[in-house]
Order: C-alpha cells, then sequence, then structure tokens
C-alpha cells in the first residue's frame, strides 16, 4: 500500500476551496497553509494563460525532511504517508530547509513544525482527505497507488503526470496532470511580496520579522531580485519610479506569479550564523596547538594552555546555547540527545559536542595535577575535527538549499576553525606572553591558513554550479545584495588586511592581535552570508 495524489490541471479552476478545507479540518492558523494554490499567468494581453498548481507536501518515498529531523518528529508511515507528532518536535527548522517543496512551516500556536499529512485521521477510518472530498471539480485525486484497480493507480498508466523537482531523488507521490514548468519550477518566476491578499510583511514563528528583509517594499531587496535574474536596477530607480513601475520591472514578458504563499523568510538567522563561529573557536582552540606539537614547534606556554582549555570551553557552551536559541521549543533541546534519529547530523553534532566539552574538562584536570595523557590528546583532537566539520554535513541534508550542497564546504568550515584557533592565540599573547617560536608559528600558520581560505572561497563562488539555484546565490554573492558585505568584509578586512599586517608586521605582537580581530570578524561575516544567502531562493 502506498498513498499519493494526482492534481489533474485540466479540472482545477483555482477556487482555493481545498486550501480553506485543509484549514478547516485542521484548525490551520491565518498566515500558514498546509495547502495553497499557487497561480501564474504567461503571455501578454489579451493572449494570456493562467496556471493553477496546487501545493503541498509531496509525501516522498525518500523525504529528506525525515532523514534530517533530530528526533523522529516526523516520520514514513507503512502506507507511506509522511506523518508527524508534534509533541517530539523541537522546532529546529531543519526539515523546512530539507524539503525541496517548501511544505513545511512553524505553527504560530503550537510553535512547532507542521505540514500535510494526507489527512491520515480520516483515511484510517476509510474516508477521503479533506481537500479531496470537497474539491468541486475532482481535480484532486488520492488513493492507493499499489492497487491496481484505484482510480489513481489508473491515470498514472494512462496519463503523462510530472513532479516537483526530480532531480532532487526524492521520488515524490504527488503527480500532476497537463502541467506547465513555469508554475512547477521556482525558479522560473520571481518571489516577491506584491501578491493579491498575500502581502505579509512579518513572517511566523521565531524569525517572525526575517521576512521583512524578503518584504517587496525593501529597494535591495528589489534589486537583488533583478540582478540575480540578469536585469540591472537601483534603489533610486525604485524610489523614482514606485511599486508599479517596479512590478513592470520585475514582470517583464516573462511568466509571473500572480497569487502565492507569503513567503517565511530567513529561517536560520544570526543564531545559526553565531554558533558556527563560536563552534569555529572552540575547535580552533584545540587544534591548533595539537598541529604545533605533531609538527614539532614550540607550543604555548603553560598560560596558553589554561586559556586554550578555559576559551574552548567557554566558547563551546556559547555554541550549544545558541543552539537552544535558535529553536522555537528550547525547553525540549535535551530531545536531541535523549531522543535522537540517528540519521541527522543534528543528534550526531549534538553528541559530539558533548563529548568534545567533556574531553577539554578532563584535560584542564589533568593540565592542573600537571599530568599528561596522550591518549586524551589525540581522542579530543579527533573530536575537535568532527565537531568543527559536522554542520557541513547537516547543511548537505538540507536538499532545499542547493548552495550548501557543495563537497567543499566541509574543508571551509575546517579551515575557518584553524584560522580562529590560531586567531584566538595570537589575541591570548597580549595577556599571556609567549615565546618567540610560538609566535611565529602563529604568524606562519595563520597566513597560510588564510591563503587556503581564499582558495576555498574561490573555488566555492568561482567553479561550474550544477543548478540554476546555486548560481543566483553566487550573483546574491559576488555581485548582489551581499557584495559590500563579502568583498568589503570577507575579502578586504577578513583575509587581505590581515595577511599584509602579518606579511609586514615583523613579528609584532599588536600588529597580530589586529589581524586576529579582522580574521574573526572576516569569518563571522562569511558564515552569515554562507548561511543566509541560499534561504533567499524561493522553493516553491
Amino acid at each position: 500500500m502506498k498513498y499519493g495524489f494526482i492534481i489533474d490541471n485540466r479540472k482545477c479552476i483555482g477556487c482555493h476551496a481545498c486550501t480553506t478545507a485543509c484549514k478547516s479540518e485542521h484548525d490551520v492558523p491565518v498566515g500558514v497553509n498546509r495547502t495553497w494554490v499557487k497561480q501564474v499567468e504567461k503571455g501578454e494581453f489579451p493572449h494570456t494563460r493562467r496556471l493553477f498548481s496546487v501545493m503541498r507536501c509531496n509525501h516522498c518515498t525518500d523525504a529528506p525532511c525525515v532523514e534530517i529531523c533530530p528526533t523522529e518528529a516526523l516520520y514514513i508511515r507503512e502506507d507511506g504517508i509522511v506523518d508527524f507528532d508534534k509533541d517530539r518536535c523541537i522546532a529546529c527548522k531543519s526539515c523546512m530547509q530539507a524539503c525541496p517543496y517548501d511544505a513545511l512551516y512553524i505553527d504560530p500556536q503550537t510553535h512547532t513544525a507542521a505540514k500535510c499529512n494526507y489527512c491520515a485521521h480520516r483515511v484510517d477510518i476509510g474516508l477521503e482527505p479533506a481537500c479531496v472530498n470537497v474539491c468541486p471539480e475532482h481535480a484532486i485525486i488520492s488513493g492507493d497507488m499499489d492497487n491496481p484497480e484505484s482510480e489513481i493507480s489508473q491515470l498514472l498508466g494512462r496519463q503523462q503526470v510530472k513532479v516537483r523537482k526530480p532531480e532532487k531523488g526524492t521520488v515524490p507521490n504527488l503527480f500532476y496532470i497537463d502541467a506547465d514548468d513555469a508554475s512547477l519550477n521556482p525558479s522560473l518566476t520571481d518571489k516577491h511580496q506584491d501578491y493579491m491578499w498575500s502581502h505579509q510583511e512579518g513572517g511566523v514563528g521565531h524569525f517572525a520579522k526575517a521576512a521583512e528583509h524578503m518584504a517587496f517594499s525593501n529597494p535591495d531587496v528589489v534589486s537583488a531580485l533583478m540582478e540575480v535574474n540578469g536585469q540591472e536596477t537601483t534603489s533610486d530607480d525604485v524610489a523614482r519610479n514606485g511599486t508599479a513601475r517596479s512590478v513592470d520591472l520585475l514582470i517583464g514578458k516573462k511568466p509571473r506569479r500572480v497569487y502565492d504563499a507569503p513567503d517565511k523568510g530567513i529561517l536560520w538567522g544570526w543564531e545559526v550564523s553565531g554558533y558556527v563561529w563560536t563552534k569555529a573557536i572552540a575547535t580552533g582552540a584545540i587544534l591548533v596547538p595539537f598541529i604545533a606539537w605533531l609538527m614539532g614547534f614550540q607550543g604555548p606556554n603553560l598560560a596558553g594552555q589554561y586559556w586554550s582549555l578555559g576559551l574552548g570551553i567557554f566558547f563551546l557552551a556559547a555554541t550549544g546555547l545558541l543552539l537552544v536559541m535558535d529553536l522555537d521549543q528550547p525547553k525540549r533541546f535535551v530531545y536531541v540527545l535523549l531522543r535522537p534519529q540517528w540519521r541527522s547530523w543534528l543528534p550526531r553534532g549534538g553528541y559530539a559536542i558533548t563529548f568534545f566539552g567533556g574531553l577539554m574538562t578532563l584535560s584542564l584536570v589533568l593540565l592542573y595535577v600537571e599530568k599528561t595523557v596522550v591518549w586524551v590528546q589525540w581522542l579530543m583532537a579527533g573530536f575537535a575535527i568532527l565537531v568543527a566539520i559536522y554542520t557541513a554535513f547537516l547543511f548537505a541534508q538540507a536538499k532545499g538549499r542547493d548552495f550548501w550542497q557543495s563537497p567543499t564546504l566541509p574543508i571551509h568550515m575546517l579551515v575557518h576553525a584553524l584560522m580562529a584557533g590560531a586567531s584566538l592565540f595570537a589575541l591570548v599573547n597580549l595577556f599571556t606572553g609567549a615565546e618567540v617560536g610560538w609566535t611565529q608559528f602563529l604568524i606562519t600558520f595563520l597566513m597560510v591558513t588564510i591563503g587556503l581560505n581564499l582558495i576555498i572561497l574561490g573555488a566555492e563562488l568561482a567553479m561550474p554550479h550544477p543548478t540554476h539555484d546555486t548560481h543566483r546565490v553566487v550573483n546574491m554573492i559576488v555581485k548582489g545584495i551581499y557584495q559590500k558585505r563579502f568583498w568589503i568584509g570577507t575579502i578586504l578586512l577578513g583575509n587581505l588586511m590581515p595577511l599584509g599586517l602579518l606579511y609586514f608586521g615583523e613579528g609584532s605582537t599588536i600588529g597580530c592581535a589586529i589581524a586576529a580581530l579582522l580574521v574573526l570578524g572576516g569569518i563571522y561575516i562569511t558564515e552569515h552570508i554562507w548561511v543566509e544567502a541560499p534561504q533567499r531562493i524561493p522553493l516553491s
């Protein structure tokens, strides 16, 4: 038994009965939808056509939301329905990033994730989903696709159907008859907030105000939308010509959205960027002296070792705090450790952070009693590497965001950890003093890692991009809404200026400390861009 949906676009009249029936059946709050009708227009007056597409959960056979969910709040039933348990949800929003179809949302009343669950409570007693029951044109067909006698199975056998984003490999079980790519592919139409009845400047949930960044009234966002679509304009153009002119510019002769659900805004905000940054400092504080010892160079003095472990523990604790702050259900954070779903990298990372913190505490005790245990140092370094890079694998599970699928992301995060660790010690040297050998090692090490970082950034942005969405993110970074932050904050202040200070500073402790501050600032700016920019690409 395997349940699925067919949307017959030959019959759909865009009446929104399915949306209202779903809201009524599940008491869905205003501002969010489990099922909604997207409307796209093609052509120019009077030769136009309006397309209706019902959007909802695809109940994928290989559902990425289930794989990334850290607490098994999302699961696949034996009949193929992807259901959820709000009592287990910690509202980490990972499932929303993983879903390529934008099907999940944070319920503003329960502060947990929610989505279409195929009206499982109705199916269990032999009824059809509410949207199927209410559709006046029988444009939504549900049923068991494995049953050759069912209507849906027979339609799949004799009609040509399409699915959304088959390249994602999720094997969706929502099919469209007579579908148009302009309606199914979000990249073919511009995403803005100027739709009838759907203008919503404030989002829903923990990052309610984040959606304001996407509001169409923001000239910078208008310019960014223009740039990622190959057009040029300025905020002055928008201010001078007004909203109507901006709409004309954005629409042009392309297919255009005329009705859609409100944008969810930035789901992972500064807390996630901050936790990646603090995690890099915590792990780098351990890895840099370990590498010096491994290569036979002089390491930090006794005071420097205490600072290394103390600051490592402090920044690791800050990492955990930021992770909890990002949750819409922060009181349930322990579910990650007590109710783990082991395919997700979130509980794996949670346990790695826990063990890493324990090993740093043990090393601090051993340092105090003047005892050296080599295997503890090796184990601590191994966990430091794991903690530094595990977020890259978590991001890779977020299949909805193409830019995060880069194979260089683990190296990117590891190099940032090494840069952050060397920068931390350069600042510590101001207070503890340091031998010439250790200072010279830090300067050389920091210069090498900055060079590696520039190479990796170049590779991430300049290498051929397999998808259009990835290309749009790169455009936003290098010549769009993030270009000033990237070129000035990341490249100039975060890499080139520190490199110059270190090269020409002749070992100056003050110059090295200034370079370290610039590097740490550049790392945060880079991580903030890398976290936020991909989330501006519409998924539906």
